[in-house]
């Protein structure tokens, strides 16, 4: 089965490389890694192009944006299954995708999904946060649960079926996909009870009050959107958050 891992970079040259080896690294052959360059002017492409050759397609122009790219990257893939990776995040081991794909191989399954770790930039080994989401329910949606997005690998046949990244959203873009996708679902949804990406900390969700107010204001709108729930969902979705920081690596799934 051939997955697709799709990287959106842009000006990232001190940890793309991390994660191009780290897709490359994968015991799992049938795969292309997809890169989409926003058009990086900090030395991110001399480093994406010493590895080029574990790269199925590199685009490097100027995009509207991570979700822009990832949108370029999906129409791009070929494989029957599609995942995401950050440029600075890694596979927590050489045989996630492996796993992954095991889990595929049965036809009723649509979305696989697993645990992350948070990880400090400067020591991937040293976890920060640790995220166990548990299984998945369809109701629990409507608690503000959700799937961490960068362990989600779904069948490339829903992207055509219920659309790709809505780039209305400048923070929340992939909530708002998760719950478009999950709540419509006719297939099965697995979990991996096991940690498959190490995320280092610093996203764009979390790096100022601005932005933590923006991310709460979109998410509130993608629930509503996609008939969710509201402030009572959005209340739950950020207070399951608590537990992660303070157990770490026994943190409590979120609801």
């Amino acid at each position: 089965m051939k997955i697709s891992i799709i990287t959106a970079t842009w000006n990232c040259a001190g940890t793309v490389g991390d994660c191009l080896a780290s897709v490359a690294g994968q015991s799992h052959a049938a795969r292309e890694h997809i890169l989409i360059d926003g058009g990086s002017t900090d030395g991110t492409l001399a480093v994406i192009e010493a590895q080029r050759a574990a790269l199925a397609v590199l685009v490097s122009e100027p995009d509207g944006g991570i979700y822009d790219a990832l949108n370029k990257g999906i129409a791009r893939a070929s494989g029957e299954v599609v995942g995401l990776l950050h440029a600075d995040d890694l596979y927590a081991d050489s045989e996630v995708l492996a796993r992954i794909a095991a889990a595929f191989a049965d036809p009723a399954v649509d979305a696989v999904y697993g645990d992350l770790v948070y990880v400090a930039k400067a020591d991937t080994q040293r976890v920060i946060r640790h995220w166990r989401a548990g299984a998945y329910r369809p109701e629990r949606l409507r608690l503000g649960w959700m799937p961490p997005h960068p362990t989600l690998y779904l069948r490339r046949a829903l992207y055509e079926r219920h659309g790709v990244f809505d780039t209305r959203y400048q923070i929340a873009a992939d909530y708002d996909l998760m719950l478009r996708v999950l709540s419509r679902l006719t297939g099965r949804v697995e979990y991996l009870p096991q940690v498959l990406v190490r995320m280092r900390v610093g996203g764009a969700s979390n790096r100022s009050l601005r932005h933590i107010l923006r991310k709460s204001w979109e998410d509130y709108q993608a629930l509503r959107v996609n008939g969710m729930g509201g402030v009572g969902a959005l209340a739950w979705k950020n207070l399951s958050k608590v537990p992660q920081f303070w157990q770490g690596r026994d943190a409590t799934e979120e609801p």
